[in-house]
């Protein structure tokens, strides 16, 4: 028979600490929340789902949390126009598809492509990241 092993993923405390943030419980449940659910929200979204847990917890600490998690590359900050900054979980390579009626969604960039956008650049330029937005509606259900 087959051995079959599950990966756990590693606790929220040692993904922070293994980049450089100390973990805190506010920080562990702003991050899992972005890890929960990937669905691109708001800090005020974000702060309205952590509050079930934490009910003690302020705006400003939501707000807090979030730059450190992007300042340490665990979340991305992604901005539509003048909307509100959205926060994303999903590191791998991917563009975002930005709903006019509402909503963001993750686009796979296959490594490719990637080198096919870089392509485009002339020699010497020093790409830092990429960042691809696609806005317009979704087909309708």
């Amino acid at each position: 028979m087959a051995e079959t092993h599950t990966h756990k993923p590693e606790p929220v405390a040692d993904v922070l600490a293994d980049h450089g943030v100390r973990p805190t419980s506010q920080r562990e449940t702003v991050y899992r929340s972005l890890l929960q659910q990937r669905d691109h929200p708001t800090a005020d979204e974000v702060f309205a789902r952590v509050r079930e847990n934490a009910p003690t917890i302020s705006l400003a600490t939501v707000y807090n949390c979030l730059d450190v998690l992007v300042q340490h590359k665990l979340v991305k900050a992604v901005n539509f126009e003048r909307g509100p900054t959205q926060y994303c979980a999903n590191l791998a390579p991917h563009a975002h598809f930005h709903d006019e009626a509402g909503g963001t969604l993750d686009i796979d960039m296959p490594p490719e492509m990637i080198t096919q956008l870089l392509g485009l650049l002339p020699e010497n330029f020093d790409v830092k990241h990429i960042e691809v937005n696609f806005h317009g509606r979704t087909p309708s259900a």
